[in-house]
C-alpha cells in the first residue's frame, strides 16, 4: 500500500434485503492520509453506507476494506487497531444522554488510559471546537450546532487517526456553519487527522473538501478534486449535484444561442450574464442571496436560472437580455 494512503476499498458489495439497487457494488477507492475526503451523491446513492463500511459497522457481501494495508473486519468480530483509531460522527445525537453536562459529554469518549489527562485532553477539545463557555451546560439544552460541535470534540478527544462525519453540517445554523468548517480544516492542518465526510450540500463539499467521490445507485461514476470536477465534470450527474444549474434540450439551447452537437446542455447560473440590451426574457423571480440575487427568467416557457450581482437592477417583472459563456454538453450526439 501507498504511504500516503490511509484507507481503501476493494471491490466492495454491500446490499440491503437481496436488493442490487440499494447499498455499494463493487465499489474501490483511495483515500488520502491527513487530507478531507467527500463522499457525494442523490439520497439514496450508498454515501452512508460506504462511510460504514469504512468504519467497519457493515461488513461488507463482497470485496474487502483495508486501514493501512491491514484489512478491516467487522465490529462485532471483535475491535481491531484500525477500528480504535477511527471515529464516526452520525447525522444524529440520539445516543447521547442529554441530561448530562457538555464537559462530562466530551469526557466519555476518552480512552481509559488517559484518563490521567482528563482535565487538558477536555479542555482542549473544548477550546478547538469554540465550546469551552458551555462546559457546564446540558447537552439537551445546546442548539444543533452546538450539539453538532460537542459530538466531534468527543469524537476528536481520543486523538484518532481517521474522523468520518455524515452530513456534518445538517443541523448546524448557516451563520455557524462556516466556522465548524474552518475548524475541521484546522484540525486536518495540525493534527494530521484524516476526514472523510458525507454530505448532499454543494456549498460545504467544494470548499472543505481535497478529494471528491461522486456515487450514483450505489457506483463511483467520477472522482478527482472539487476544482476539477466543478469546471470539468464528465458526467450531467456530477454537475447538476455540484452547481446551481438549468438542463437544456437541445432545441432549448438553440433558443438561447447555443449550437449544441449533443441532445442535453448544462448551464450553469454564473455562465449566465444578464443585460439590458435584448430585453426579450421576462424577470420571474428574485432570490435575495446575500450579496448577490439569483433571477429566474422566462421566454416562451422556458426558465433559466442566472446570478446578478447588481443588486436590484432587475426587479420582477423586468426584460432583459441573456448571454451564456459556457455550457457542458452531455447525451446523445446529434446527426
Amino acid at each position: 500500500m501507498q504511504d500516503d494512503l490511509i484507507l481503501e476499498t476493494i471491490s466492495v458489495t454491500k446490499n440491503f434485503f437481496g436488493d442490487k439497487s440499494s447499498g455499494v457494488n463493487n465499489v474501490t477507492i483511495f483515500i488520502p492520509k491527513g487530507k478531507v475526503t467527500a463522499i457525494v451523491g442523490e439520497s439514496g446513492s450508498g454515501k452512508t453506507t460506504l462511510l460504514n463500511l469504512l468504519y467497519g459497522t457493515l461488513e461488507p457481501d463482497h470485496g474487502e476494506v483495508f486501514f493501512k494495508g491491514e484489512q478491516v473486519l467487522s465490529r462485532q468480530k471483535g475491535l481491531q487497531h484500525a477500528h480504535k483509531v477511527m471515529r464516526m460522527v452520525p447525522q444524529h445525537d440520539t445516543d447521547l444522554d442529554p441530561r448530562i453536562s457538555v464537559w462530562d459529554t466530551i469526557f466519555e469518549g476518552l480512552p481509559a488510559e488517559d484518563q490521567s489527562q482528563a482535565i487538558h485532553r477536555v479542555t482542549e477539545a473544548l477550546n478547538l471546537l469554540n465550546i469551552y463557555p458551555l462546559r457546564e451546560m446540558p447537552f439537551g439544552k445546546l442548539s444543533g450546532g452546538e450539539k453538532q460541535r460537542v459530538t466531534i470534540a468527543k469524537a476528536l478527544i481520543s486523538r484518532p487517526e481517521v474522523l468520518l462525519l455524515d452530513e456534518p453540517f445538517n443541523q448546524v445554523d448557516a451563520t455557524y456553519r462556516e466556522g465548524l468548517q474552518h475548524d475541521i480544516r484546522y484540525i486536518v492542518k495540525e493534527w494530521k487527522v484524516t476526514v472523510v465526510l458525507v454530505s448532499h450540500d454543494p456549498a460545504e463539499i467544494l470548499s472543505m473538501a481535497d478529494e471528491l467521490i461522486v456515487l450514483k445507485e450505489g457506483e463511483i461514476v467520477e472522482n478527482g478534486s472539487p476544482e476539477q470536477l466543478y469546471h470539468s465534470p464528465k458526467l450531467m450527474y456530477t454537475a447538476q449535484i455540484l452547481a446551481s444549474c438549468t438542463r437544456l434540450t437541445s432545441a432549448q439551447a438553440k433558443n438561447c444561442g447555443i449550437k449544441s452537437k449533443r441532445s442535453v446542455i448544462i448551464v450553469y447560473a454564473e455562465h449566465i450574464k444578464i443585460s439590458s440590451i435584448g430585453n426579450k426574457w421576462l424577470v420571474k423571480m428574485v432570490l435575495f442571496k446575500g450579496f448577490f440575487e439569483e433571477l429566474i427568467v422566462e421566454k416562451d416557457g422556458l426558465t433559466l436560472r442566472a446570478l446578478n450581482y447588481d443588486r436590484r437592477k432587475y426587479p420582477v417583472g423586468s426584460k432583459v437580455g441573456i448571454s451564456i459563456g459556457k455550457y457542458f454538453e452531455f447525451g446523445k450526439w446529434e446527426s
